[in-house]
């Protein structure tokens, strides 16, 4: 089996993040995805082993922001590539919070997403959260960003942790 056909697959780039009263967790994923219309909801898949994880689970809530093309490596690494218990993610940058007080930053974002958890499912490695979307505010014109241009043009690398991983 050749697993590398899913990078076929399209899909965008996404800051998740989610506060409870004394914490907050936020990470990358490319795994956002809308379900329904009516009610409007979306879904996020987040590896179990992400701090970000926890948070949602104990918050009921989370903000999905979509990344735009403007975005560097740096703004990616950010919030991909460190874990929010050793790195204070929205420390030094604009930080905003959604309806349902969840941190998101307006840089390098082409919308917000306020969502409350609805139903999760365990899926091994990783959670799905639905969220029923509370409140949606666009930020930028900007060309949300793909994992297509993240591997193509950025030269990005796809971490152990994430969904869509496969080990060479």
């Amino acid at each position: 089996m050749d697993a590398t056909a899913l990078y076929k697959f399209s899909s965008g780039l996404y800051v998740v993040s989610a506060a409870t009263q004394d914490d907050y967790g936020a990470c990358v994923i490319n795994t956002g995805l809308q379900l329904t219309s009516t009610p409007l909801q979306v879904q996020v898949v987040v590896n179990k082993q992400n701090h970000t994880e926890g948070v949602i689970e104990r918050a009921g809530h989370f903000a999905l922001t979509a990344i735009t093309e403007e975005a560097t490596m740096q703004y990616i690494g950010r919030f991909g590539f460190r874990t929010s218990t050793a790195f204070a993610k929205f420390e030094g940058i604009t930080c905003e919070h959604t309806v349902l007080g969840d941190p998101y930053t307006p840089e390098c974002a082409a919308c917000v997403l306020a969502c409350k958890v609805v139903q999760t499912l365990d899926v091994g490695t990783h959670m799905i959260f639905v969220g029923e979307v509370e409140d949606a505010q666009v930020l930028s014109d900007a060309a949300p960003m793909t994992y297509a241009y993240y591997h193509s043009t950025l030269k990005g690398k796809t971490p152990p942790k994430a969904s869509s991983y496969i080990a060479s």
